[in-house]
């Protein structure tokens, strides 16, 4: 279906201060940043951030026409976003409000260290389906959704208030994805009931993109923090088998979503979508065959930088170039290929947007063999195909 623009962005909006670290060889964040330390850094990068930014920017470089929406404060840091974001699409979206402060991150990412967020949310914890101007949706072929848990008014009363924003995107005809975080668990975010959330509003997400994390997190917090505990606070990602993975996408799926992504970091990036039948209410931006995105499992491995710096954005930047090889009607295969290649783009600078290449460059990018992390899937059931590079799961097409 044709529409003035191919995505509205919404949802999560800030400035990100990204200072530039000199690599000490430390290995913990602990023997960088200590109280009374003084810390020599280089230059700063400062970008606006966030997956409205995120995404959305990195979307209009892939060549996509983009609208955004979102609330920032009647301040410097407020003017400065809208700057930036007007030279990148349509930002008659993003609402300048008095009464509250701009957004802003301060993003700690020393070499070889996961990195830290110092964050004020700001203006993004009013923002409302009031908020949302339906004549402008109705202008887009697609709505993403970024971070609600970032955003206090999104997991307020079980989330009826997320659920208002979808139910008002998909009225205006648009198909629509969402893409979370992982909460903090000792926030009022992370003592939401997310699982009821889901319920409530995944009936009207068409594809759902978190992190494999973030989802377990909402589905089995007490599970999820047990196993947290048994691997030293560790990121969880190597330890979740193709099993889970499956399991997980299951439980999201019988929600009410057709699409769901467990975004992986080093892993990749997994997929499962559901049956055809369920395509019909998908909305303007229909996958280019519904045969081949129908009933699949597909897990994509992740490209291996020759540099890091840092991955800052680096969900964002993958969901970007999935989402973009959907609204090209690109197969499957190619858009989760697409979207690990704008992660591994992403990587390699500081900020979330500045990596990321003309979709002509990453084609070219995509072309050439570029070396893959291994993923090392050992479950006999999952297949690896050669020729597209990708595991695919039991029942996938490609297994069969």
């Amino acid at each position: 279906m044709s529409r003035k623009y191919d995505i509205m962005v919404a949802g999560h909006l800030c400035v990100d201060i990204i200072p530039r670290f000199t690599n000490t060889g430390a290995k913990t964040i602990e023997q960088i940043m200590r109280p009374g330390k003084l810390i020599n850094v280089a230059e700063a990068k400062i970008s606006t951030g966030g997956p409205v930014s995120n995404t959305g920017v990195n979307m209009k470089t892939l060549g996509c026409n983009v609208c955004f929406c979102a609330r920032v404060g009647d301040d410097v840091l407020g003017n400065l976003t809208i700057d930036m974001l007007e030279k990148n699409g349509n930002a008659q979206g993003i609402h300048k409000i008095h009464s509250v402060a701009s957004s802003y991150t301060i993003v700690i990412a020393p070499p070889a260290i996961d990195r830290m967020f110092i964050h004020n949310p700001g203006a993004n914890d009013t923002f409302c389906a009031d908020d949302l101007d339906p004549n402008l949706i109705a202008q887009c072929r697609h709505f993403h959704f970024g971070y609600p848990p970032l955003m206090a008014k999104m997991f307020a009363d079980e989330g009826s208030e997320l659920r208002k924003i979808f139910q008002i995107a998909k009225q205006a005809g648009a198909t629509t994805s969402c893409d979370m975080t992982l909460p903090d668990p000792d926030s009022e975010s992370g003592k939401a009931p997310w699982r009821k959330i889901l319920e409530k509003t995944l009936p009207f997400i068409d594809i759902f993109v978190p992190s494999v994390e973030e989802t377990y997190y909402m589905l089995h917090p007490q599970k999820f923090l047990q196993m947290k505990a048994e691997h030293n606070n560790a990121e969880l990602i190597d330890h979740f088998t193709p099993e889970n993975y499956s399991q997980i996408a299951d439980e999201i799926l019988a929600m009410g979503c057709k699409m769901v992504t467990l975004k992986s970091g080093h892993r990749g990036f997994y997929i499962k979508t559901t049956s055809k039948d369920a395509f019909d209410s998908l909305g303007a931006a229909q996958p280019g065959d519904h045969d081949n995105w129908s009933n699949r499992e597909l897990w994509a491995p992740a490209f291996k930088p020759a540099n890091f710096g840092s991955a800052t954005g680096s969900g964002d930047s993958s969901i970007a170039g999935f989402l973009t090889a959907y609204l090209r009607g690109l197969k499957l295969e190619q858009a989760v290929k697409y979207a690990t290649c704008c992660g591994l783009q992403n990587v390699t600078v500081l900020d979330a947007v500045s990596g990321i290449k003309s979709w002509q460059e990453t084609t070219k990018m995509l072309q050439a063999d570029m070396p893959m992390i291994n993923i090392n899937i050992k479950q006999p059931d999952w297949y690896y195909s050669k020729d597209h590079k990708l595991w695919s799961g039991p029942k996938d097409m490609l297994s069969n």
